[in-house]
């Protein structure tokens, strides 16, 4: 099962919105929010939720590359957000998520015993190229509980 399946499989509002995973991998995440009518806004582009969602997705996959493989030990989870809406967006939108850290150095704070956070940066972009929309999602990997 790819990232973007598990993501779709796991993440409803991912499947609600139709989003699609078209590149996963540790150093970039690339998801598109297809062009649909229930999302638009008052003017007939993707709603500013929709856009923040696509973003967010985006960040959500690159994390599962970079990190997939320290499930067993640590949850990763969004600590906080921020998006800037910087042209109208129309038609589809794709948003593109690179990590702000290295992930070895993410992952050596976890063997250390701390609870890494790291921001993933988000730009979300119209299909001419034009930035619609940047974001920044700061992610942390919280240590699983011991018994």
């Amino acid at each position: 099962m790819t990232i973007g399946e598990m993501l779709a499989a796991t993440v409803p509002m991912a499947r609600t919105l139709h989003l699609e995973f078209q590149e996963t991998s540790p150093e970039r995440a690339v998801v598109s929010l297809p062009d649909q009518g229930d999302f638009h806004n008052h003017v007939g582009g993707p709603h500013a939720g929709a856009m923040f969602t696509l973003g967010e997705s985006a960040s959500g996959a690159i994390v599962l590359a970079a990190f997939g493989d320290q499930l067993s030990r640590a949850v990763p989870l969004a600590v906080r957000a921020e998006i800037a809406y910087k042209k109208l967006a129309m038609g589809a939108v794709t948003a593109t998520a690179t990590l702000g850290r290295p992930a070895a150095e993410v992952v050596a704070e976890l063997d250390a015993g701390k609870r890494p956070e790291f921001p993933v940066t988000i730009e979300i972009r119209r299909a001419d190229g034009a930035v619609t929309g940047e974001m920044q999602v700061v992610w942390t990997l919280r240590p699983n509980q011991q018994d």
